[in-house]
């Protein structure tokens, strides 16, 4: 129950972020059951790269990471929005991410910020 919460989340966030950054978008007509179903499963890819790819990027970059204090995890967080997008393409899913700044790196801060403020509302079970 927790992981479909923490993936209803994850669409509400790319919901978000597809309302307030213009190269984020779905070719599904909005509002629709397709449009809904596309943001699900875009949000289940978003949740694998971040679970597999993410933490081999951050280990690899985790020099970079402390050098920057930090802010270059802005980057490798637009980073796995635009994979997101890549592979979602490859899937023929319409969702697209057109480049990496300003599309990418604005919508992953939105990303983020949203899934943490739906976090606070989500039960632990700690």
């Amino acid at each position: 129950m927790k992981f479909i919460i923490r993936t209803l989340a994850a669409a509400a966030a790319l919901w978000v972020a597809i309302q307030l950054v213009d190269g984020i978008q779905v070719s599904a007509p909005a509002g629709s059951a397709t449009y809904w179903g596309v943001l699900l499963i875009v949000a289940l890819i978003f949740g694998v790269v971040n679970a597999i790819v993410k933490p081999v990027v951050k280990a690899l970059g985790c020099a970079i990471i402390v050098l920057t204090l930090g802010l270059f995890l802005l980057v490798i967080n637009a980073a796995m929005l635009l994979l997101t997008g890549w592979i979602a393409g490859q899937l023929d899913i319409p969702f697209h991410v057109d480049n990496f700044y300003p599309a990418a790196f604005w919508g992953a801060i939105i990303v983020s910020v949203v899934s943490w403020l739906l976090g606070l509302f989500i039960p632990d079970n700690d």
